[in-house]
């Protein structure tokens, strides 16, 4: 089976149309499809539309959020409802197209367990255009995972990916950035994208800002998020050390000149901006370390019922038959239910004693 999850925002217009291709490509090629539309706090009359659709193709599912929670909140409600093997995703407002769908799958073929689209020629103003190649060049330059359009919204992926990447905040674009963090392979092809026929974008010029941030965030889960002292600390330690050299160097040169105070060079310490500066590095570096420690802390405590690993593939003879991650949570819950078991057959003894009458103490002659 194959989920196509379709966030919508105010695109009532668009989507009987997107439906009807949808369906359309199904016929054809003989997808056995789940269609699931999430209306993100829609305004319009898009939750009409899909209950509409849904009434009239069992294989559509509707989802309604109470209020607007953001593309990574739609996706995520999407996953935890899509029953295929493949999950697609992409855009209610017709630009992308359903046409490329058994492209996709002829990529996905090639052993990869993400495909990303690449809007080689966009429909899109230049003030879109313009900062979104500069901001693929930066996440392929920090992250590693070189691809032309990483905000192009229709991707294709394994079923998999979504038991190990957990969405939140604005995070959707960067989810092949978050699967191959994990060894998932990744790759692209070009797509056809079509100019908008209905409504307006609804993205703005603080997207990039938005976008820029979420960067950095991505950048330290991917790199240092089991190690947050590996980041945090080298720059902590390179200012600690850089601050006691210099408040060291200047605490031998004040000694020197009270030596040789007679002649007048003495060195007053407040008349020193090195002075300052090496107190200001010494502070800060002292703080990054105490944050890194910290970061530490956290990530040992609430990081322990999640894997640092992903496994990729078991040989024939393994008794997990459910999956891979299932099989290791599983695992974890096993060892918890015996944890649980233990500590009840305790209570069960104590309370048995409890309740075992006292003999009575005669009294000796």
């Amino acid at each position: 089976m194959i989920t196509t999850v379709i966030p919508v925002f105010n695109e009532a217009d668009s989507l009987i149309e997107l439906h009807s291709e949808l369906d359309r490509v199904a016929g054809e090629h003989g997808y056995d499809l789940q269609i699931i539309f999430v209306d993100d706090g829609s305004t319009d009359t898009s939750w009409d539309v899909i209950e509409q659709i849904a009434a009239s193709d069992e294989r559509t599912l509707g989802i309604r959020f109470r209020k607007n929670f953001g593309k990574a909140a739609a996706l995520s409600a999407g996953f935890l409802a899509a029953r295929g093997d493949l999950v697609f995703t992409m855009d209610a407002d017709l630009q992308d197209d359903p046409a490329e769908m058994p492209h996709f799958l002829a990529k996905m073929a090639d052993n990869l367990d993400v495909v990303s689209g690449w809007k080689k020629v966009r429909h899109d103003p230049w003030h879109k255009v313009g900062p979104s190649r500069v901001f693929n060049w930066l996440v392929g330059f920090l992250t590693g995972v070189r691809l032309h359009d990483h905000n192009c919204g229709f991707k294709c992926y394994r079923r998999g990916v979504f038991d190990e990447v957990r969405l939140y905040g604005e995070l959707h674009r960067f989810v092949p950035v978050l699967a191959a963090a994990r060894g998932w392979r990744v790759g692209e092809i070009v797509v056809n994208h079509r100019e908008r026929k209905f409504g307006r974008s609804k993205y703005g010029l603080t997207r990039i800002i938005k976008g820029l941030l979420d960067l950095s965030t991505v950048y330290f889960l991917t790199g240092f998020g089991q190690r947050p002292q590996h980041l945090l600390g080298s720059f902590g330690l390179l200012g600690f050390l850089t601050g006691g050299l210099g408040l060291s160097f200047l605490t031998a040169s004040w000694i020197v000149t009270r030596l040789d105070s007679i002649n007048g060079n003495e060195l007053h310490l407040h008349e020193r901006a090195i002075f300052y500066y090496s107190i200001v590095a010494l502070l800060l570096g002292a703080q990054l370390l105490s944050i890194g420690f910290l970061a530490e802390l956290m990530t040992a405590f609430f990081g322990r019922d999640t894997l640092p690993y992903s496994i990729g593939e078991r040989t024939a003879g393994d008794a997990c038959k459910r999956g891979v991650v299932d099989c290791e949570v599983a695992g974890i819950d096993a060892a918890a239910e015996a944890a649980a078991t233990e500590d009840a057959t305790v209570q069960e003894k104590g309370a048995d004693r409890e309740s075992e009458p006292v003999p009575k103490l005669e009294p000796q002659e």
